[in-house]
């Protein structure tokens, strides 16, 4: 599940951006159930299996073909209550899938049964974008009005400014840092996640470690921008400010100064999170001690590591790290003119207060739901996560998923976040300077984000 090139369209961005908000819709609607279609809008197929497997009409077809690994066994249209199921996937990168998003939303009203969109996706990014708009509506019009088993921050991110719930995530994002069991043990004298974490409970130790990690021929992580959104989602101020002006936090210069002092220090390369040379870390012979990230990242994203002939499945261990943070998830938002209300309301509920599906997530799929009962059962089981050495990841993401605030959040993050890492890399390969780096960070938002006083 690769969380990038999850543009905003700001190209015409933010013409787009004020279309979606000031354009209007009539609140006053009614629930509308005509529909033949359900039509869904998502960037991947992470959300589709689930849906398949856990909500649709053939959910036991798609269980068994799982279950026994035969792809042949699936049914090649999906439904949910008789109705056909349509996926429209469009790929996130270069912003591929929210420009296709846009469009299909200031069109819906007047689009046809089959192109309407009925429910779509967004991520943390650029959630903001579309919760305050009058092409998402207020989901509990639609029969989803039980919050009580999510967590908190989840519903924050998907409310308007006016407290209207425009849709639900199905997972909860607390991250944390997955280490090599066996580099830890060959270092530090220690594979164990308790005594770990004692080692790196904060930046100084995390970076005194990191040359423990060089002195013994390793790296600490396997990409200069490994530890970015450990800072990122601890910053006491927005990118962008009231007036819009763009600011730096001092996190966000604390993870640059030491993005270049890992550099300089050989700790890592300059490759990004998604590069080849940064995964290949993850395989048996690698020499990355750790990576960032939540449960979906070690699911989605570690495959090399996963890999049966050249990785390292159980070599793998998971603690705090130096600072709390949350990165991603994936919200359902309910769009403005879509005609399978009932549809889009069973998903919803199904993700969120479905006990048997959201266990099945925890269980099954390695996800932390975002049903505090279900991830608490799970956890009480004691069952280990093989990939992670037997260790009981649940119970930790439990500890850490506490506290989790959305704040400090903008409608321009997914192109501050990643243009910043985008061009700060440039410069740390030694292709323009440090000040040229800055001014071309500046020049990609004049261009993408045209409403930003730089």
């Amino acid at each position: 599940m690769k969380k990038r090139g999850l543009g905003l369209f700001f190209g015409a961005a933010v013409a787009g951006l004020a279309a979606l908000t000031l354009a209007g819709c009539d609140k006053s609607y009614k629930a509308d159930n005509s529909g033949e279609i359900f039509h869904i809008y998502a960037w991947n197929d992470e959300f589709k299996g689930f849906f398949e497997k856990y909500v649709s009409d053939e959910r036991a077809q798609f269980v068994k073909a799982a279950d026994e690994k035969n792809e042949a066994l699936k049914p090649a249209v999906t439904h949910l209550n008789g109705k056909q199921v349509k996926w429209t996937i469009v790929p996130s990168d270069n912003g591929g899938y929210q420009k296709a998003l846009d469009e299909a939303l200031l069109a819906n009203a007047s689009a046809s049964d089959a192109e309407k969109v009925d429910l779509f996706l967004a991520e943390a990014d650029y959630i903001l974008k579309y919760t305050d708009t009058n092409y998402t509506r207020d989901v509990a019009k639609i029969g989803v009005t039980d919050f009580s088993n999510i967590y908190g921050y989840t519903k924050e991110a998907a409310s308007s400014k006016k407290g209207e719930v425009k849709g639900v995530s199905f997972q909860c994002c607390p991250a944390g840092v997955i280490y090599r069991r066996s580099i830890a043990q060959a270092v530090l004298g220690t594979s164990e996640p308790a005594e770990v974490q004692k080692k790196i409970s904060d930046w100084t130790k995390f970076n005194a470690v990191a040359a423990q990690m060089k002195e013994k021929g390793y790296l600490m992580t396997a990409s200069f921008a490994e530890t970015y959104r450990a800072f990122s989602n601890n910053v006491k101020k927005p990118w962008v400010d009231a007036n819009n002006n763009l600011q730096f936090d001092d996190q966000i210069t604390a993870w640059m100064d030491q993005a270049e002092t890992f550099m300089k220090n050989e700790y890592t390369l300059d490759a990004g999170v998604w590069d080849d040379a940064c995964t290949k870390e993850m395989f048996k012979d690698g020499k990355a001690f750790c990576y960032f990230g939540p449960a979906w990242y070690y699911n989605f994203c570690m495959g090399n590591a996963q890999d049966k002939e050249k990785g390292c499945f159980g070599d793998w261990g998971l603690v705090e790290g130096p600072a709390k943070y949350f990165w991603g998830g994936t919200w359902m938002l309910a769009a403005e003119g879509g005609n399978n209300d009932d549809l889009v309301a069973t998903t919803m509920n199904a993700f969120i207060n479905d006990y048997d599906v959201c266990y099945k997530l925890v269980e099954k799929e390695g996800q932390f739901s975002n049903n505090q009962k279900a991830n608490q059962a799970y956890a009480n089981t004691g069952k280990g996560n093989a990939f992670l050495g037997g260790q009981n990841d649940t119970q930790l993401y439990l500890e850490l998923a506490k506290g989790i605030k959305f704040q400090n959040i903008t409608i321009y993050d997914q192109y501050c976040n990643e243009g910043l890492q985008n061009k700060f890399q440039e410069y740390l390969k030694g292709s323009v300077t440090k000040d040229k780096a800055m001014a071309n960070f500046k020049d990609y938002l004049s261009v993408n984000c045209p409403d930003i006083k730089l």
